[in-house]
């Protein structure tokens, strides 16, 4: 019965997480190519209002004008009905952690725990599991504020992803080290919205409202991170999809999971 429970309860949160991530990449997808697709103005009264770039869309038997205000509008309020892109991104990673728990925290003698390659009980490893969530984020965020340069920037991120693997490696069986490097960056995804987009939005808009002008550098912290998302959106799909496919991650090392037993899918 227990079984029978938790196997309705992973195909629950499952069928959430996915919804809701098509909903998060979807928005995040469709910003970055409004932004690639924007055009200056052609009526000098928008640009006098503040608008930076604009674009035309057909989709669905309806034309749309979208136009972007780069610091807001000019001698205008700010709409009380404006829409917050959060609730994608919330919904998303609580699920995934939903499914964290329901699969390899519920189940880590089966899915978390190899103990050819690292004798954990069960608390230890859900504390290494969950600890390395948010021990990822903080060395993210650390390189962020500290590292200038883009270019170094992402040579920095590239190896924190590698170091991560290697290091889920030593801890876990090969398919939940797998699974933990794009738990991790998915984390460091939703947290990105969480503490720097939302907050440096909220700023702007608080200013806008009071009739200031924001600072930039509130939507400079926003643009970095959402544009840091939207990379990381591909490694996250392609870890939590390929997961079905153990050659993507299985290994021929003994006690590295080429056992069968390891290929169930996640």
């Amino acid at each position: 019965m227990e079984t029978y429970i938790v196997d309705w309860l992973n195909l629950g949160v499952r069928w959430l997480h996915v919804i809701s991530g098509i909903a998060w990449i979807g928005a995040s997808f469709y910003f970055v190519w409004l932004d690639n697709h924007l055009v200056a103005p052609r009526d000098p009264a928008d640009r006098g209002r503040g608008v930076d770039g604009e674009v035309w869309a057909v989709h669905g038997g309806g034309f749309y004008r979208a136009q972007k205000y780069l610091l807001g509008p000019k001698a205008e309020p700010l709409s009380t009905s404006l829409h917050w892109f959060k609730w994608e991104a919330c919904t998303t990673w609580l699920s995934g952690m939903g499914m964290l728990a329901i699969v390899y925290w519920w189940g880590a003698n089966a899915y978390l725990i190899d103990r050819s390659v690292l004798d954990l009980s069960v608390p230890a490893a859900i504390a290494i599991s969950a600890g390395s969530l948010v021990a990822g984020w903080f060395v993210y965020d650390a390189l962020c504020r500290l590292v200038k340069s883009e270019l170094a920037l992402a040579a920095s991120l590239l190896l924190l992803t590698v170091a991560a693997a290697w290091g889920y490696g030593q801890a876990f069986g090969a398919r939940a080290a797998y699974l933990h490097v794009g738990a991790m960056i998915g984390t460091i995804m939703v947290w990105n919205v969480f503490f720097h987009i939302i907050p440096a939005q909220r700023k702007m808009v608080e200013a806008i409202r009071a009739g200031r002008e924001p600072e930039l550098r509130y939507g400079l912290i926003g643009k970095q991170r959402s544009v840091h998302n939207t990379y990381f959106t591909l490694p996250v799909l392609f870890t939590m999809m390929s997961i079905h496919y153990p050659m993507t991650y299985a290994t021929a090392t003994p006690g590295r999971c080429w056992r069968r037993s390891c290929w169930r899918a996640h």
